[in-house]
């Protein structure tokens, strides 16, 4: 994450040599505003920090072939496996709040 925060306040970044040195294309040493880093990668930290989440929710929702499956069913007036996929994915939620 720091290397993306090194590249988001330096864009010509191209080289990030052990998170100390970075270089541009040419190979021409960048004078980093290491401050400016720091800052960005707080907000990156945040932000990743803030949808985690959606990161353990993610891999214990019903697949989607589920979902297919109750949308075909419900089309032709059957509402069981629909619901049945939803109270899946309420349990998820339920699970795994958003705070």
């Amino acid at each position: 994450m720091r290397d993306l925060a090194i590249r988001n306040t330096h864009p010509s970044a191209v080289i990030i040599n052990g998170g100390t040195e970075v270089f541009d294309a040419e190979g021409n040493l960048i004078d980093v505003d290491w401050n400016l880093v720091d800052t960005e990668y707080n907000q990156l930290k945040a932000e990743y920090d803030s949808n985690e989440y959606q990161r353990k929710r993610a891999p214990e929702y019903p697949p989607l072939t589920e979902l297919a499956d109750a949308l075909y069913h419900q089309q032709n007036g059957d509402d069981t496996k629909m619901t049945a996929y939803l109270a899946k994915c309420e349990a998820v939620k339920q699970k795994y709040p958003k705070e």
